[in-house]
């Protein structure tokens, strides 16, 4: 059986007066700028969905919130930065190969107008986000339409990826049980990521304001397919028509904190492929367990509890894998539960050394894997 993966990434920036950009001080003109520089490849479509409207025809696009008339009419979007997508791979090397080289178009191109990108998977400033003007009838009966549409605001002050991976000849019934075993063990994955541990303009408590304030009301894992009659009524959801065909058959594990280090994303796509393997552990769940969730935000590794769970999440991804090259891409989750240290650990460190957030974000050139 064969697998493919694909990697979604959404960036912050920093504007050319060193703040935070983001809805509050950045018009959806400032990124779309940048965007139309970018090139447009015929071959990535119809594998690439063009959303609703008409917004993602690249593979960079700006991620907001979209207002529209008292109708279907988009009149206006709230941009919270630019997300990045990548084809779909059947390879993990390829898939951030291509991550790493969009990445630096990007970074290219939005140098020239005065944009940095920034390592947070949370707004390090804003605490809320509340659309203005309110939302009109239109959009309030919209938002009924899916759980996630209902906690739309919460996705305006994170950032993370999405990784996508499939393998072929699965059946409906065991995409949902991969997508609710991802979701059980969630808790004990995300720690490998976390990088969000400012709030307000300063330090957090913990680890990850992403994992403590979304995951529980959002998803963990998403699993797509095209059978009316097997979708969960969920809420969160669990499960989603697929959009286009290129989608059917395909898991987002969309509850990790964004990575500066591109290995990280190689890392963790091993570690969901061992895990769709692996026949040991037998954990299930529907719906995030948001208190879980939120222990593992404050604490990571620090929890005795999360990290004997983690390492034998681990464990079952690396025996599964048993022989597969891709289990060298392991090597940065070992070494991150050996020594107990998430990524967030790096940005603490660099904040009491800049005294900044501004800076501290910025502290970092986001990396990849070195090409095979």
């Amino acid at each position: 059986m064969s697998f493919a993966f694909g990697i979604e990434h959404e960036v912050a920036f920093i504007n050319a007066y060193g703040r935070f950009a983001d809805f509050g001080n950045t018009a959806f003109a400032d990124f779309d700028q940048i965007i139309e520089q970018l090139p447009v490849y015929a071959s990535d479509y119809p594998q690439l969905r063009l959303g609703d409207a008409g917004i993602k025809y690249k593979r960079w696009y700006i991620e907001g919130f979209e207002r529209f008339q008292n109708n279907e009419d988009v009149i206006s979007c709230d941009p919270k930065g630019i997300e990045i997508r990548t084809t779909i791979h059947s390879s993990i090397q390829g898939a951030v190969t291509e991550l790493e080289e969009s990445f630096n178009l990007l970074v290219e191109t939005a140098g020239v107008f005065g944009f940095t990108p920034a390592w947070t998977s949370f707004n390090p400033r804003q605490r809320v986000f509340i659309p203005t003007p309110p939302l009109n009838p239109y959009e309030l009966e919209r938002r009924q339409v899916s759980p996630e549409m209902q906690t739309a605001e919460i996705v305006m002050l994170t950032y993370g990826p999405d990784l996508s991976i499939s393998r072929s000849g699965m059946s409906t019934d065991e995409l949902i049980d991969v997508g609710r075993k991802l979701t059980y063990y969630s808790p004990f994955i995300v720690p490998f990521s976390f990088s969000s541990p400012f709030f307000g303009g300063r330090l957090w408590e913990g680890y990850s304001v992403r994992t403590y304030l979304r995951t529980g009301p959002r998803p963990a894992a998403m699993v797509f397919f095209d059978d009316p009659a097997k979708q969960i009524d969920s809420n969160p959801s669990l499960t989603q028509p697929a959009r286009v065909s290129a989608e059917v058959g395909r898991i987002e594990f969309k509850a990790l904190d964004s990575c500066a280090d591109f290995n990280l994303y190689a890392g963790l796509l091993a570690l969901l492929k061992g895990l769709m393997l692996d026949n040991t552990l037998k954990g299930r769940t529907t719906t995030p367990d948001h208190d879980r969730h939120q222990l593992s935000a404050k604490l990571g590794f620090d929890n005795p509890d999360i990290y004997e769970m983690a390492g034998r999440t681990l464990s079952a991804a690396e025996q599964a894998l048993t022989t597969d090259p891709d289990s060298r891409f392991l090597a940065p989750l070992q070494k991150s539960l050996a020594t107990r240290r998430t990524p967030a650990h790096e940005l603490i460190e660099h904040y009491h050394r800049y005294g900044s957030v501004e800076a501290t974000v910025c502290s970092k050139r986001f990396s990849a894997v070195p090409r095979q």
